[in-house]
C-alpha cells in the first residue's frame, strides 16, 4: 500500500508541473505573437492606443461570454475592484501601451527581448517582500540577465537612429510586468478562480484605455480604408484573451517568478518572427545580450528546482 501511495504522489506531482509548463509554453507563444501584431498594426497606419484599447475590449467580451457561459462571473466588491484596477494599470493597460508605443521606434525584436527580463525582476521583488529566501545561483541569474539587459540597451544606443527616450521607455514594461506579477500573487482575491478574474482585469484596462482615448490629443479612430485593420483587432483580441486567460492559470500554479518566464518564451517566438517574418534587423549585440538573459533565466529557473527538491 505504501509503495502505491508513493507512486501516486509521484504521478501527481508530475502532473501538478505539467498544467503549468503548459500555460507557460502556450502563453509564451501567444506573448512573442502580440508584438510582432502591434508591428503590423504600425505598418497599417492604426496608432498603438487605439489597437490596443480594441484589442483588450474585444478580448475582455471573449472572457466574459466565457464566464458567463460557466457562470463564474468576477466578483465585485471593493477588495476585488481594487485588484482588477492595479492589475490593469501594471500589468495590462500600462505596460502594453509602453511596448506597442514603443515598438515602431526601437523595433519588435528589442520588445521582444526586453519582455524576457520580468523573471529577474520578479525575483528580486519576491526577494526584497520576503517571498523567496536569497540562493546564490538565483543572485547569479539576476546578475547575468541584467547584463545582457544592459549589453542590449548599450548596442541600441550606439546605433546611428537610436532614439535613447523610446529605449528608455521601452524598458520600463518590464519594470510594471514584475510589479503586476507580485501584485496578483499578493493581492489574489479569497475564492476566486482565473476564469473570473482575468475578465475583470481586462474590463478595468479597457476602461482605462477608453478614458485615455478621450483625452485631448490621443485618439481610438481605426482606419477604415480596407479590411487589414479590423482583422489585425479581431486576431490580437483572440490572442489576448487566451493569453491573459494562461497569464491567470500560470499564476495561481506556478506562482509569481515562473509566471515571469512568460517573457522568455516569448522572446523565442518573437524575436525570431520579427527577423526572419517582418523584415526586421537584428539588434545590436543580438547574441551577447540573449545568451546573458539566457543563462540568466535558466540560473534563476534551476535554483528554483533545486530548492523546491530540497
Amino acid at each position: 500500500m505504501s509503495g502505491f501511495m508513493v507512486k501516486a504522489h509521484k504521478v501527481a506531482r508530475e502532473r501538478n508541473w505539467l498544467l503549468p509548463l503548459l500555460c507557460l509554453l502556450a502563453g509564451g507563444s501567444l506573448l512573442g505573437l502580440s508584438t510582432n501584431l502591434a508591428k503590423l498594426a504600425g505598418e497599417v497606419h492604426l496608432s498603438p492606443l487605439a489597437f490596443l484599447c480594441w484589442s483588450i475590449i474585444g478580448a475582455a467580451l471573449v472572457l466574459m461570454t466565457v464566464s458567463a457561459l460557466r457562470r463564474d462571473l468576477p466578483p465585485v466588491n471593493v477588495r476585488a475592484l481594487k485588484y482588477y484596477a492595479v492589475s490593469a494599470l501594471v500589468g495590462v493597460a500600462g505596460s502594453n501601451l509602453i511596448f506597442f508605443s514603443a515598438i515602431p521606434h526601437v523595433g519588435a525584436s528589442f520588445v521582444a527581448l526586453i519582455i524576457s527580463l520580468p523573471p529577474l525582476l520578479t525575483y528580486v521583488g519576491a526577494l526584497a517582500l520576503q517571498m523567496e529566501r536569497f540562493k546564490m545561483m538565483r543572485a547569479a541569474g539576476v546578475a547575468a540577465a541584467l547584463a545582457g539587459a544592459i549589453v542590449l540597451a548599450v548596442g541600441k544606443f550606439s546605433a546611428p537612429d537610436a532614439d535613447g527616450f523610446w529605449i528608455l521607455l521601452a524598458l520600463a514594461g518590464p519594470v510594471l510586468l514584475a510589479i503586476g506579477n507580485l501584485y496578483r500573487t499578493l493581492r489574489w482575491p479569497t475564492g476566486a478562480s482565473p476564469d473570473a478574474l482575468a475578465p475583470g482585469m481586462l474590463v478595468a484596462a479597457a476602461l482605462m484605455l477608453l478614458s485615455v482615448g478621450l483625452l485631448p490629443g490621443f485618439s481610438l479612430a481605426v482606419p477604415m480604408h480596407d479590411s487589414l485593420p479590423l482583422v489585425l483587432i479581431a486576431t490580437q483580441s483572440v490572442v489576448f484573451a487566451g493569453m491573459f486567460l494562461l497569464l491567470f492559470m500560470l499564476q495561481k500554479t506556478g506562482g509569481p517568478v515562473l509566471l515571469s518566464l512568460l517573457g522568455s518564451v516569448g522572446a523565442l517566438v518573437g524575436v525570431p518572427v520579427a527577423i526572419f517574418l517582418q523584415g526586421e534587423a537584428a539588434p545590436e549585440g543580438l547574441m551577447p545580450g540573449a545568451a546573458l538573459i539566457a543563462t540568466g533565466v535558466a540560473l534563476l529557473t534551476l535554483g528554483k528546482t533545486k530548492s523546491e527538491r530540497r
